[in-house]
Parts: structure tokens; C-alpha cells; sequence
């Protein structure tokens, strides 16, 4: 977004919004018991058109929920005492003007929205001269091209030993909460549970050459860099929450992981090896079927279909098992309804949902803010696109964060689970080590 025209701000039954507008700042201050419906009051008040042939974003809402706001969506979760990173349950910025790259023509698109209320002829000769300013400003010089990065093989003790790495928990501690998911397991009051632990590194980076290191380590279907007043959010996150484009609804679960190959053969060995695992197709089936429900609350009758089944997709480092889950959305329903349904994602919460992060309100230390959330858009044209908020970096005054969780099951081995969570955040760790060593604030070269 080029020019933000509202800042909202969600906290515990509060929403400030403020609105940057062309003769001066105005501050809304209003009760808040679901950040939905704020956005959707904010995005309302905005009558645009939108003609066919432009980008799939030109312009709406951007910003993160935080996994918090589930207690909004259903009352009965609770959450934890301790603040955790002390962010709100929410940030999103409302844009009216955008600059939308295209990575494949290697071309800029800027658009201006131009109100349709009050007089379209200014308004028209307003967006005409912003259109021009943004052209003025991409047009100074940017200093030096971006050096290449080199990644030189590490393996993880490496990594983690050039951080002061703090956990918010210790492996006791973790191992005590899988074993106390185990148990609700064995009682029957869940199939999995996904607690998790955030791992902060008390230092100061850029995060405009943090997110280009995460790009260089682990590039990610999903790449974001949000800046925002207090903290900014650096993410590469392989998975979709949901998506909302024309009416059809998407959502791509994703469970079972092994690395990739160093060879194409032995790349295919682990593809055919990850299909054959038992254990990770039961999963990935319970969370499909937990997608299937999730669209299925907003779904036109009959149209949840699954597509393209447990299929391997490979990514830089490693491979997953995907499964597509689309369908038709409901008349009279929109993409609010949409991410309330589908808000939080299993394989971040565990099955069934709901009572899942009931028991992370006791698993977990503190809250999860970000982590775990949604990231993404509302468009001004109804659409939806979020992904899930993993492998993502907090940079805030108190240093970087990154969290990362394990799927507990009825046979989860409690240690394992542990090293689970460390090997997730090392790509985020990685790449926190390559944007010191480029600033000179970490020996070593990148």
C-alpha cells in the first residue's frame, strides 16, 4: 500500500481506528467485541469500482489477526493470563492507493482509488495527481542493487549457537504439556493438539533485509513484510487460511513433511516414503475432513469438494503432502463470515478446534499474538486471501520472535515434539543470522 488511509488497532474489547484523510487525523475510539465487524463497518463506508484487468489486490484492508482473536470468534476459549509479547489482538491498514509488482512480467502497477461519493470530477483529478506523486517517488534513485546471499551449509547447533536465543519455556516444560495432551487424547476430549514455543533473539535488525534473508532461506508461497507503528511482521508461511476470489472458497491443508533430496532420485524416495507414512496420511486426512467442516459453515449446498489429493508439494527445503479443499460461497454470506468459519487453522490448533485451544489456554505459557493468526487482505471487491501466520518474525523494541508448534498425537514422543518446534523456527533463525552478518551486527559473511 502507498498511502494508508485508516490504522485499526484491535485489543481486548477495544478498537481504535484511526483515519489519515485529506484535511487531517481522525481518532475513533469504539467497544469491540469482534474485529470483523469493525473492519467491515470501515470497509463499508467506501463505494468503489473496480474495472477486470487489475491485479487480484488493488487495494482494502491488509494487516494480521492474531491467534487471540479466536476468543472473539467463540466466547468460550479463554486465554492465557500472561500478555506474551504484550502486541494486540490485531492490526489492520485500510489502502487506497497500491503498488502491485508482478514478479513474472517484472512490471509496477500503481492504482488509485478515486471515491465515488461527493464530486467525481475532483475526485478523479486527485487520484490523477497521487498517481503522479507515486510515480515521482518510485522514480528515486534506491541506492545499490541487493547483493546476492550466499548459504553456506550449517546444520542447526550452528545456527542456534551464534543467537543469544531465549525460549519462552523450557524443554521440561514443553515435554510436561505434550505428555498433558497426550492425556486428553487417551480421555477422548481431542485427535491432536499443537502446542507451541516462541524463541526471541534480543537484537535490533532491519526488517526490510531480514524479510530479503528469509526470501534467500526459505523462499514461501506467501512472503510479507508488514511494518506497523510498534512492530513489524517478516513472514515466508507455506499455507493458506482461506481464500475468497469470485465466490469460490479454497483452503490447502497441509501435514506431512520431509526434506528435500540431494539428488532427483532420492528426491522422489523421501516424496514416495512421506506418501507411505500412515501416521502422517492420518493426519493429513483429519485435517482435510476438518477443512471440508470448516467450508462447509459458509459452503452452498453440495459444492465442498476435495481436488487434487494428498499430492507432494516441494518447496526450497522441504516437501509436504497437500490436499486442495474447494466450493462455492453462500448467497447472502461474505468474507468475514468466511474467516470467522475457517478462524483458526487446525494444523495450528489441533482437532476437534475449539476444544483444542481450550487446552492451549492451560498447554502454553503466554499468549500467542501473531503467531498461529492469519495474515493477508480484505479487498475493497469482497475478496479474501490470508495464509497462517508460521514461519513468521516479530521484530518489536524487545528483539525478533518466532514460534513454532508440534501436532501432538495419541503416540507423540514428548522429546521429539520439543526438537519439533526447534527445527520449524530454524529457517526463521537462519535468516536472522544472514541479515546480521549482512549489517555487520553477526560475524561472518552473507
Amino acid at each position: 500500500g502507498a498511502d494508508v488511509r485508516s490504522h485499526l488497532r484491535f485489543d481486548a474489547g477495544r478498537a481504535s481506528v484511526t483515519h489519515l484523510r485529506d484535511d487531517g487525523v481522525e481518532l475513533e475510539d469504539r467497544p469491540c467485541d469482534d474485529p470483523l465487524e469493525v473492519l467491515k463497518d470501515v470497509l463499508s463506508r467506501r463505494t468503489v469500482w473496480e474495472p477486470d484487468d487489475l491485479p487480484r489486490f488493488s487495494g482494502g484492508a491488509v494487516g494480521w489477526l492474531g491467534f487471540d482473536c479466536v476468543r472473539a470468534f467463540e466466547p468460550s476459549v479463554p486465554l492465557p493470563d500472561a500478555p506474551g509479547l504484550g502486541a494486540p489482538m490485531g492490526e489492520m491498514l485500510v489502502a487506497d492507493a497500491i503498488a502491485a509488482y508482478d514478479h513474472v512480467k517484472r512490471q509496477v502497477v500503481l492504482i488509485v482509488h478515486a471515491p465515488l461519493e461527493g464530486d467525481r470530477a475532483l475526485a478523479y483529478d486527485r487520484a490523477l495527481d497521487r498517481l503522479h506523486a507515486m510515480i515521482g517517488r518510485l522514480s528515486l534513485p534506491h541506492g545499490v542493487p541487493e547483493a546476492p546471499w550466499l548459504l553456506p551449509t550449517q546444520d542447526p547447533g550452528e545456527i542456534e549457537a551464534s543467537l543469544p536465543i531465549r525460549s519462552n519455556r523450557t524443554q521440561e516444560d514443553m515435554e510436561h504439556a505434550v505428555r498433558v495432551a497426550k492425556q486428553a487424547i487417551e480421555a477422548g476430549e481431542v485427535f491432536q493438539v499443537v502446542p507451541s514455543q516462541r524463541l526471541s533473539v534480543p537484537v535490533e535488525v532491519d526488517p526490510l533485509v531480514l524479510y530479503r534473508a528469509l526470501r534467500a532461506v526459505n523462499p514461501s508461497p506467501y512472503m510479507f513484510l508488514l511494518r506497523l507503528d510498534e512492530r513489524s511482521l517478516v513472514g515466508a508461511s507455506p499455507e493458506v487460511l482461506v481464500r475468497l476470489e469470485d465466490d469460490e472458497l479454497l483452503v490447502r491443508p497441509i501435514a506431512g513433511t520431509r526434506p528435500r533430496g540431494e539428488t532427483p532420485a532420492e528426491d522422489e524416495a523421501l516424496a514416495a516414503e512421506l506418501l507411505a507414512d500412515e501416521k502422517e496420511l492420518a493426519e493429513h486426512r483429519m485435517l482435510v475432513d476438518l477443512g471440508r467442516n470448516d467450508l462447509g459453515r459458509v459452503a452452498a449446498r453440495g459444492t465442498v469438494r476435495v481436488e487434487d489429493p494428498e499430492h507432494i508439494e516441494r518447496y526450497a527445503h522441504v516437501m509436504h503432502i497437500v490436499t486442495d479443499v474447494r466450493a462455492r460461497l453462500r448467497e447472502g454470506l461474505d468474507a468475514f463470515d468466511v474467516l470467522r468459519a475457517c478462524f483458526p487453522a487446525g494444523t495450528v490448533s489441533g482437532a476437534p478446534k475449539i476444544r483444542a485451544a481450550e487446552l492451549l489456554a492451560t498447554l502454553e505459557p503466554d499468549r500467542r499474538g501473531p503467531y498461529a493468526g492469519a495474515v493477508g487482505y480484505f479487498g475493497f471487491d469482497g475478496s479474501l486471501d490470508t495464509c497462517i501466520a508460521i514461519r513468521t518474525l516479530v521484530v518489536d523494541a524487545g528483539g525478533v520472535h518466532v514460534q513454532a508448534g508440534a501436532g501432538v498425537v495419541h503416540d507423540s514422543d514428548p522429546t521429539s515434539e520439543h526438537l519439533e518446534c526447534r527445527r520449524k523456527a530454524l529457517s526463521c533463525l537462519r535468516a536472522l543470522q544472514l541479515a546480521l552478518q549482512r549489517t555487520g551486527s553477526l560475524g561472518g559473511a552473507a
